[in-house]
């Protein structure tokens, strides 16, 4: 970029009026100067209408057709604009599993989400690491009728070539956009975009039974080191990498890397930085005090860089000036921002827009297909599954899973070498708020159970997967899981339990055996699972049958295929302790136990609690639906203390 140029043109519009409704860098260029826009949606999960499929009613806070009503007036703004999706459009909701296990894609049809992106006009798209849930197959039956190009640079068919540059692909590694580009004066001009892909290299451990042998990934930073020169020598004037990856500190070496967005920034002909994957907002407060963001200008090592959220809930803008010398482009300044949805009045979310209705209509056949799936109804509880107290006591909606997950494989493994072997179940709270916000909680009333209560119970599409373990290493699970909280200082009060960071879905509870987690010690591990302390340990008075467990003995613990395959970084759990791979989902597996019980009861057996400090209280945050069920909770000291401004609840907790 240049500052001496980027001066010019600010002086220069200091005597211009900005044409009402135009961005600046629209209504102030010069001649040769010229206003690019580029739009970002990202995660959006299969969101295309603003509805819970799960609660079965309508919200303000999701949905592409909502996004998609911002677009116009966006594209209004500019007098060139370009579209873009960064992935994880294909599985997140009742109404991509609607299409993926029960209507199937033959031949004609055209999968919803693809078909609301198509009404929009997407210049182009990557894919993200859930696009692969559903198999390589099912994926590319999906992608087929898509009108706009799908781009990744580091998904590699097959095995990798010595030279990146040689990798064979399911979809190109990147394209080049002829387009014309209209200039201050009025005049129009060629440009060639190029546009380049990357998603997290773990998609190989997380999605293993669809990707062995078929597929693999080079690291997001490798493979664009190899791969943007080329995009250069094809003539690129800018270059525009989808980026389904987070941002974080890391090594840009390490070729492992899951949030590699920040490393990306760093390599030469890069010139703006889509990212996602973590469900967060980019410029924002999100990122504070990491070396190379710049919260407020919206910078990646000084390159304009966005995150729109998930679900639809933003429109991510980078407006970038640009200035023509020699027949090439070159950006002489740049902005980010984010267009919500929605916002919150009164703690309450209220819609900015209304949906569009031809993205509606585009999936709006699937959409009454999917709420009559969700509806039917598979069994009754004798007694409510929410999960407001997963993250501070044994809990009835992790406790299900794992009483499902628990018949399941003593059955399976009955006729096995390990039918002798002790077996534990683990499983985690999904829907816990956190990032997702106040109203993102299980609340599933006794009586009637249906699909999308299981579903809401299951997010996933998970399969079950079994691995054989020492009492060690089941401590060591226990320990890594125990990350979720804060470390407390005994005695005092007012200090807040949860390390928000930290995603639910790692927080794993181990039915089988009985523990108690004591706060006050330090984490044993790290959130990459690196041992940062080996005296530490959170996990006490562990106990398998009543006895305190032996370190050495063997367990055989049935979980799914991301934990078992080393997703989550938990120490000691990988592929090669998986000694069984289940054709089956997890979620499959708890539907199937709720018809053959037709009656379950979820209550907790209170195998595990948080260990008592005296004189000691914390603060907890949960969603408001919380207050209905404080009568369950016999064994926790819980005190009211009112609502965050972002609507949770706040409760005082006594240790």
């Amino acid at each position: 970029m240049t500052a001496i140029n980027r001066r010019a043109f600010l002086a220069a519009g200091a005597a211009t009026t900005v044409v009402a409704g135009l961005h600046p860098y629209s209504a102030r260029a010069q001649a040769q100067q010229a206003h690019l826009r580029i739009m970002e949606t990202t995660d959006l999960h299969v969101n295309v209408f603003p509805y819970d499929y799960y609660a079965d009613r309508e919200t303000p806070t999701v949905g592409l057709a909502r996004t998609a009503s911002l677009i116009d007036a966006i594209r209004s703004e500019a007098t060139n604009s370009l579209l873009f999706d960064n992935g994880d459009f294909l599985q997140g909701n009742p109404l991509g599993d609607y299409i993926a296990f029960e209507r199937g894609m033959k031949e004609g049809n055209v999968h919803p989400i693809v078909a609301a992106m198509n009404t929009l006009r997407y210049d182009a798209g990557t894919l993200g690491n859930h696009e692969f849930n559903y198999g390589l197959d099912f994926l590319q039956k999906v992608i087929g009728p898509a009108n706009f190009p799908i781009v990744s640079a580091n998904l590699v068919k097959g095995e990798r070539a010595a030279d990146p540059t040689a990798d064979e692909r399911f979809v190109p590694p990147f394209v080049v956009l002829d387009r014309r580009i209209s200039t201050g004066d009025g005049s129009s001009h060629p440009i060639r975009i190029g546009v380049i892909g990357f998603l997290p290299p773990q998609i190989v451990v997380w999605d293993a039974q669809n990707l062995n042998g078929r597929a693999t990934t080079r690291g997001i930073v490798d493979a664009a080191r190899a791969m943007v020169p080329r995009v250069r020598a094809e003539g690129a004037d800018i270059v525009v990498a989808l980026c389904h990856s987070g941002i974080a500190a890391g090594d840009p070496n390490d070729s492992n890397l899951e949030n590699a967005a920040l490393q990306l920034a760093t390599v030469d002909g890069i010139d703006v930085v889509l990212s996602g994957h973590q469900h967060l907002r980019f410029p924002g407060d999100d990122f504070q005090e990491i070396d190379g963001v710049d919260i407020g200008k919206g910078t990646l090592h000084g390159k304009p860089a966005v995150m729109a959220g998930f679900w639809g809930s933003d429109m991510g803008l980078v407006d970038l000036l640009l200035e023509r010398a020699d027949d090439r482009w070159r950006i002489v300044s740049a902005t980010s921002e984010l267009r919500p949805i929605y916002e919150r009045v009164d703690r309450q979310p209220r819609a900015l827009v209304q949906s569009q209705l031809d993205v509606l209509e585009a999936a709006r056949v699937e959409h009454e297909a999917t709420l009559a799936y969700v509806r039917r109804p598979v069994g009754e509880t004798t007694a409510p599954l929410y999960s407001y107290f997963a993250l501070i006591a044994d809990d009835p909606s992790v406790q299900i899973v794992n009483q499902a997950q628990l018949r399941y494989m003593r059955t399976i493994l009955a006729e096995t070498p390990y039918a002798t072997l002790p077996l534990l179940s683990a499983a985690a709270p999904f829907k816990s708020g956190g990032r997702s916000g106040p109203d993102y909680y299980t609340d599933i009333p006794a009586g009637p159970i249906a699909i999308r209560n299981v579903a809401d119970l299951y997010l996933y599409p998970n399969t079950v997967q079994a691995v054989k373990i020492t009492g060690a290493q089941v401590k060591d699970w226990l320990e890594m899981s125990a990350g979720i909280f804060q470390r407390i200082e005994p005695g005092r009060t007012g200090q807040s339990l949860i390390e928000e960071t930290f995603p639910s879905y790692n927080f794993d509870v181990i039915d089988g055996v009985s523990y108690q987690i004591d706060v006050t010690r330090p984490a044993r591990f790290d959130r990459d699972g690196k041992l940062i302390d080996p005296d530490a340990s959170r996990i006490v008075d562990l106990r398998f049958d009543g006895k305190p467990i032996d370190l050495t003995q063997d367990f055989v613990v049935v979980t799914n295929n991301y934990r078992a395959g080393g997703g989550g970084k938990f120490p000691g759990i990988a592929s090669d302790k998986i000694v069984f791979v289940a054709p089956d989902a997890n979620r499959d597996v708890l539907i199937r136990y709720i018809i053959e019980e037709k009656r379950i009861d979820p209550a907790a057996d209170g195998n595990w609690r948080l260990a008592k400090t005296a004189g000691t209280e914390v603060t907890f945050r949960t969603g408001p639906g919380s207050a209905a069920h404080l009568g369950d909770l016999t064994s926790l000291e819980l005190i009211e203390a009112g609502r965050s401004e972002d609507g949770y609840a706040i409760y005082r907790l006594q240790l």
